[in-house]
């Protein structure tokens, strides 16, 4: 018993002289530095500042901020999601916590006599590149996955939003990382963009491939080509993919070196004019026979009035097939702080004017406007159909899907759900049958709830509804009708 006694008080002593030596040699390693001031004048003391900042994040978003107060994304949008995608009710109880006076808030205007179940329509598959491209797009869904790369996210997240766009009949976008073996596993319809680096479309040069273009369009499921001008998180700024994440499969994919950083140029350098573009677009068109259209964030807009009249010059087949607009205010992508938060247009403000832009030159029927930013809930969604879109996407929306905790560590490859490392060990936690499951029901969920605030309002189906269906809150306090602030230009026709 004496010696078991000696053992540990020679072990207690040697931990309490390896933590005093540790002491003083981190005092010593802080007085001498020079990169950080406070460490400097505290030594050991000043690390806690570090240490209590991060820790600062965690406590903020779990006990601190409420419900409606974190940004990007608050508390009650995420748990919108989450219980959606769990299949879950998600009813909630005792009035509304959300702020209705802020400018911008969206009041949809409810009809006296709203449309009875019996009495709603599903909204029918539209066609896009219809006149122009060989093989058009019927898209079964106005809500659909956007654009976030496979590099960009994980193997096992990849998988399961292909399969769970299948399960829902929605489109998933492939970003501009190239077409992987997981984006085709689940059967789904892809849109493969074209970022300004043309990964998976390569050359050895790095210019377009008709070869990989055939080749890439010679699947079925790859069913339209976006080209990407710019994103929300990045306007006038390419890609950015850490070194860390640009492993074998991913470099091959891509067409680039492994284990270097990815990325992407501000612009594409064959594309400076909007005649540049048009015949781009119309040159992809012609090679894989599919619909092509581009994504914008739009901050300057004269170029679109421009782009719209050398459309009616060339005759309207060589007009996109689509036009993606992306809000200036963020989005997946690691970014910039500058442009992330200053540069390009809200969807608030972007989307109406292209809207009116593209009916003012005549081409409703021949240009389809698909909007995207922050739409990942039902009433930011049926927002934008009333302003004019005929599709959304959500790219952070189906993160949240997938069990996305807003960790904000999207660019560090420490990912802690497993969606946007390429560690195996963080990805183990992400099982691609179950996230299948909520991908699908997060769809599903978002459309019939978007029916729901359709027959509120007096219409028997989401693309029924008008500017005129919704109010926003401005900074008088009063709330506006949308077709007052934006009045919509005379339409050619009514889509059902």
């Amino acid at each position: 018993m004496a010696a078991t006694l000696d053992i540990l008080t020679s072990l207690f002593v040697f931990v309490i002289g390896l933590v005093a030596l540790s002491l003083i040699v981190l005092f010593f390693v802080d007085r001498y530095q020079t990169s950080d001031t406070v460490r400097r004048n505290y030594p050991i003391i000043g690390r806690m500042r570090n240490i209590l900042s991060e820790l600062g994040e965690f406590f903020r978003q779990y006990f601190f901020a409420m419900d409606r107060e974190e940004m990007p994304f608050n508390r009650a949008q995420r748990e919108w999601v989450n219980e959606a995608s769990q299949g879950d009710s998600t009813n909630v109880a005792f009035g509304s916590t959300r702020n209705l006076e802020p400018v911008g808030t969206p009041i949809f205007v409810n009809c006296p006599w709203p449309v009875l179940e019996r009495d709603s329509v599903t909204s029918n598959p539209m066609r896009i590149g219809e006149g122009a491209a060989r093989i058009p797009y019927d898209a079964p869904s106005f809500f659909n996955i956007s654009g976030m790369s496979y590099g960009a996210l994980s193997t096992p997240a990849v998988r399961a939003l292909s399969n769970g766009a299948a399960k829902a009949g929605c489109w998933m976008n492939t970003g501009e990382g190239g077409l992987s073996p997981y984006h085709l596993e689940g059967g789904c319809d892809i849109v493969f963009q074209i970022g300004t680096a043309k990964y998976g479309v390569r050359d050895d040069e790095g210019n377009l491939s008709d070869k990989k273009l055939r080749e890439v369009a010679s699947h079925e499921q790859v069913r339209m080509f976006e080209l990407k001008l710019s994103q929300g998180a990045k306007p006038g700024k390419g890609g950015i993919l850490p070194a860390g994440k640009v492993n074998e499969e991913i470099a091959s994919i891509r067409g680039i070196p492994v284990g270097e950083a990815s990325i992407s140029p501000n612009r594409h350098h064959d594309i400076g004019s909007n005649e540049e573009l048009l015949d781009q677009i119309a040159h992809i068109r012609d090679v894989t026979g599919k619909p092509v259209g581009f994504k914008t964030v739009i901050g300057a807009y004269g170029w679109l009035e421009e782009m719209f009249d050398e459309i009616n010059r060339r005759g309207p087949e060589c007009a996109p097939d689509f036009i993606t607009v992306d809000s200036g205010d963020g989005g997946t992508g690691a970014a910039p702080l500058p442009l992330m938060d200053n540069v390009g247009l809200t969807l608030r403000e972007a989307l109406p004017m292209l809207v009116d832009l593209r009916d003012k030159a005549g081409l409703k029927d021949r240009i389809r406007i698909i909007a995207s930013g922050k739409l990942i809930t039902p009433s930011e969604v049926a927002w934008a159909l009333c302003a004019g879109a005929d599709f959304t996407i959500s790219a952070r929306g189906f993160m949240f899907a997938l069990g996305c905790i807003q960790a904000m560590k999207c660019n560090k490859n420490t990912c802690p759900t497993g969606i946007t490392t390429h560690d195996p060990a963080l990805q183990r936690g992400l099982d691609p049958a179950n996230k299948a499951v909520r991908v699908a029901n997060f769809v599903q969920q978002m459309r019939k709830e978007i029916g729901v605030i359709a027959h509120s309002v007096g219409v028997p189906g989401p693309r029924r509804m008008k500017r005129f269906h919704v109010r926003l809150v401005c900074a008088d306090g009063r709330s506006r009708p949308l077709d007052e602030l934006y009045p919509p230009v005379e339409q050619t026709t009514d889509a059902a």
